[in-house]
């Protein structure tokens, strides 16, 4: 589980962070998808800041392939050896292991190495059980350290 930050032109950027996603994703799932489970889809935004102690807050809506949304409001919480304020506008997540729009809620393990000033981008993939979950986005801010925590998904 990490986190890439760099400084691009946005469109790279974002190119960038999808592909690291995608390729996050691949390596962290098990096996190809079973043919009971939903693609579900969030896209959010969110700020925060760290001094030591890492917390950021937002709110998104999941969709998922069989006609169901839900509103959400996200949280991450963590500590390490970090600095910064962020905010991440029109951010995206991919969901895997999905049996039902519920499996999304709860709270997913993070690790992450950040870096950043002004306009950043940003792929992390995270899990929880069975479920998994790619987030990118673009934001600004600016960031440095280490952490790790939990991000969690609730109505």
């Amino acid at each position: 589980m990490s986190q890439v930050s760099v400084h691009a032109p946005a469109s790279t950027r974002l190119r960038g962070a999808a592909l690291a996603a995608a390729l996050l994703a691949a390596l962290a799932l098990p096996g190809t998808a079973a043919a009971d489970t939903l693609t579900c889809k969030l896209k959010f935004s969110m700020s925060g800041w760290s001094v030591f102690y890492k917390t950021s807050s937002g709110s998104g809506t999941i969709h998922c392939s069989n006609g169901q949304s839900m509103s959400v409001k996200i949280r991450a919480k963590g500590g390490g050896l970090t600095v910064g304020k962020s905010r991440i506008d029109r951010g995206t997540g991919e969901f895997a292991g999905v049996r039902r729009i519920s499996d999304v809620l709860g709270s997913y393990a993070t690790a992450e190495a950040h870096a950043g000033a002004a306009r950043s981008s940003k792929a992390q993939v995270m899990t929880k059980g069975e479920v998994s979950l790619a987030l990118a986005g673009t934001g600004q801010g600016w960031d440095l350290g280490v952490a790790f925590g939990k991000f969690t998904i609730s109505r």
